[in-house]
Parts: structure tokens; sequence; C-alpha cells
């Protein structure tokens, strides 16, 4: 892919998610609707960013597709170019004022991630990549940390739409807070694998993600010299099928695979 084009493409979804970030930090009287249950909510400016984003890449790509996470139909991911969104990453976080959400936005062609932004507003820490041209907060560069598990913190995602994964969630979480410094829970898994980008945690896990989750989050992780796989140590796959991540600076997350009994491929 053009690296002009790609270059131009992330100034357009970076200005895209700050103008729409102003809904966020400007929300009032924030109304949370079930989804799925009661720990699966979505509020209109979940779809109001979805909706300006959108608006924004569209005028940029006129015939883009899109997956978007406020939708119940998405385009087929081996397009030429496909947008992935996650309009408010921490939805929940949002709806009761805890303020550490995001907005993220990757692109694919053919199926493979070249550029993911995520913005937190309330920071205005705006993570960017481009495959092969490594990561960045605010345009200074990033890098994920070299220590080993024992030296470092860890986050992890509990999964809370999925209770059948409670248990085997927090089992790991024993085994990774034994062997570290500390855990962190967050509730943002994009800003989870940024930080993991950003050095400021060596590790994250989750056992069931969406690709909108997770699309810009490991394309930043790896482009910070992170590793990134599955759970049981395989690719992480651009698909709309669920997935784990593991994602670390390369001896943090070889201890951890190694400590759950899995090799990383």
């Amino acid at each position: 892919m053009d690296t002009e084009f790609l270059n131009a493409l992330e100034k357009v979804m970076e200005a895209a998610e700050r103008e729409a970030a102003q809904l966020i930090l400007h929300a009032g009287g924030i109304l949370a609707e079930s989804k799925t249950g009661n720990r699966d909510v979505v509020t209109e400016y979940d779809r109001r960013v979805q909706e300006l984003v959108v608006q924004r890449l569209r005028e940029f790509l006129p015939d883009a597709g899109f997956v978007k996470e406020e939708s119940d139909a998405h385009d087929a991911l081996n397009g030429e170019h496909v947008f992935i969104i996650d309009p408010i990453d921490g939805t929940m976080n949002f709806v009761h004022h805890f303020h550490h959400s995001a907005i993220s936005v990757a692109y694919a062609s053919r199926g493979e991630l070249l550029a993911g932004c995520v913005y937190n507003p309330y920071l205005d820490e705006m993570f960017s990549a481009i495959k092969g041209q490594g990561a960045f907060l605010n345009g200074r560069p990033i890098h994920a940390d070299t220590a080993p598990l024992r030296e470092t913190f860890f986050c992890f995602g509990t999964s809370p739409y999925y209770p059948e994964l409670t248990d085997e969630t927090f089992r790991l979480a024993r085994i990774a807070f034994g062997a570290s410094l500390d855990l962190r829970r967050t509730a943002s898994a994009a800003l989870d694998l940024c930080y993991v980008a950003a050095g400021r945690v060596g590790l994250f896990f989750e056992i069931r993600l969406n690709l909108w989750d997770y699309a810009a989050g490991i394309l930043i992780a790896e482009e910070a010299g992170s590793k990134v796989c599955t759970l049981d140590g395989g690719a992480v796959p651009v698909s709309l099928e669920k997935s784990s991540i593991v994602a670390g600076g390369r001896q943090a997350l070889e201890d951890f695979m190694e400590l759950i009994g899995k090799e990383v491929g």
C-alpha cells in the first residue's frame, strides 16, 4: 500500500476521532440501553460518535466498507478499503463517568491491518500506527517494555458479557498476579493494548473479544515491538469471529505463556 496514501489516511482518522471526541467530552444526560444484558450497554453517544466518524472517513474514501460495533450489518473484511470502528471502547466507564474510554479505528485492506488510531479524549492521548512505520503517542515514538513479567504490571479484561468465562479468567489472572509486580483493570481493551505498546504495562490478556475491540490496538502494540497472539499461542485473526488476545513485551509474554503451558507459534 502506498505510504503517502496511508499517511494521509492516518491524519483523516485522527482528525475524525478528535472531532467525534467532543461529543464524549460534552455529553450530558447519558442514558444506557441494554444490548445483551445489564453489562453490555449502548448509549446515544456511541451511535453519534460512530455516525460522525463514518461520515468523515467516507468523505475521504467514498467506496470504503465498514465493520462497526453499533451495527448489525458489516461489510466484507476482504475488501480493498475497510474501516473497523469501536466508537466508545469502555462504554460502561463512560456511562459511570469513569474517565477511561477511547475511540478506536483501524484500517484494513484485503484482510490485512495497515493503520490504527486509538484516542483517549480525557487525557488527550492519541495512539497511532501504520504498518511498518512504528507506533506513536501524540506523534512521539513509543516502545513496549522489554522487562520480564516479574518486573512489570499486567492488565486483563474480564469478558464481562460471558459469565461462563469468569472462573478461567480469574485463574489466569491469579497466575499472572503471582508472577508479576501487580495488576491493573481498566475496562478498555483498546487502551490496554496501547498501554502495552507504550510500556506502561508489560502484559494484557482477555479470553474473548470482538474485532473492533482489538483491531487498532494490536497493530499499535505490534508496531511498538510487542508480541501479540491468542491464548493458544496462535495468530490473532482479522475476522468477525471472537478471539482471545494476549499482548506484551516479548519477554513478559513468553513468561506468561510458559506459566500457562502454551507456546507462541
